[in-house]
């Protein structure tokens, strides 16, 4: 492994780390204030905040409409996933979203092969499966009479909606990535996707009684933006550039892991014991994944 394929698992670490906090967060928020206002406040706050350290290291030049047409198509994947949480949270639990989330990377890794050619190795494909079974064990809690009824909640099936647009986010990312450094590509999908946001919030933004919003909603919002959208997007992104969407994309699978601990942390009681396997499960295909994966030397410029 070359010191910048380390570097970038690290990165990846840390990214993953600060998506699980996003998870419990979310679940405290997202009673507060609409899902749609609350996806367009998380969006444009990053954006502005990342305009200034654009702007001074890269300048911010006008895109093309077809420039616009890529980040446009990016960001329509992160707004269906970011609004799918805070909508989602609001009748599931964060341990459900965090594990529905795992299976990002089966999706990845289908979009990667058709898009990008990446071909995965056997123990890769089985990892994957493993993955995707660890994943509903926790999800149906080891009954598989409600496996087989499907019995999802609705918080559960819009976060799967979401989910399957994020499957796409990873691969297309390399797809249409066309030089321009990280973090002026991340700009521009965080300016995008807030114009998409906007045009869904606008009939309810007027609806909204600011402040009758309590302070614990604002907070929430700024630590989204901040560490867990700005800092993940470019995480992500650059990091996908080095070891390719799947492998970057099966980090997912210790999200259900971090935040059983941060729930722990936060006093919430254990999960049932049935579930437990189902987490072994997908914390074993990510130790997979990451071994079997084949290696993308292209580095981006950050």
């Amino acid at each position: 492994m070359t010191p910048i394929e380390k570097r970038a698992q690290l990165l990846t670490m840390f990214g993953t780390v600060l998506v699980s906090t996003s998870f419990p967060v979310v679940a405290a928020i997202a009673q507060g204030l609409d899902s749609v206002v609350l996806t367009f406040l998380r969006f444009a706050l990053a954006a502005l905040m990342l305009a200034p350290l654009v702007a001074w290291k890269y300048g911010i030049p006008r895109p093309s409409l077809k420039d616009l047409g890529r980040y446009g198509l990016l960001s329509a994947c992160m707004v269906g996933f970011f609004w799918g949480m805070f909508e989602a949270l609001r009748f599931t639990s964060p341990l459900n979203t965090a594990t529905i989330f795992t299976l990002t990377p089966l999706v990845a890794a289908a979009v990667s092969a058709v898009l990008l050619r990446e071909r995965l190795k056997t123990r890769s494909f089985v990892a994957l499966g493993i993955g995707f079974v660890g994943a509903i064990w926790v999800i149906f809690r080891g009954d598989f009479s409600s496996l087989i009824a499907l019995d999802l909640n609705r918080g559960d099936a819009i976060f799967l909606a979401g989910t399957m647009s994020m499957g796409f986010y990873g691969p297309l990312i390399r797809h249409l990535h066309r030089g321009e450094p990280m973090a002026q590509m991340s700009f521009w999908i965080l300016a995008t996707g807030t114009g998409w946001l906007f045009l869904l919030a606008l009939p309810r933004l007027g609806g909204v009684e600011w402040s009758g919003v309590e302070a614990t909603v604002y907070f929430g919002v700024l630590y989204l933006s901040v560490f867990t959208t700005l800092i993940t997007f470019f995480v992500f992104q650059w990091s996908t550039m080095i070891l390719g969407a799947t492998k970057v994309m099966s980090y997912t699978y210790v999200n259900p892991i971090l935040v059983l601990i941060i729930g722990l942390l936060l006093g919430h009681d254990l999960p049932p014991a049935l579930t437990y396997p189902g987490l072994l499960l997908v914390l074993g295909a990510t130790v997979v994944l990451q071994t079997a994966q084949p290696r993308l030397p292209k580095a981006p410029t950050a």
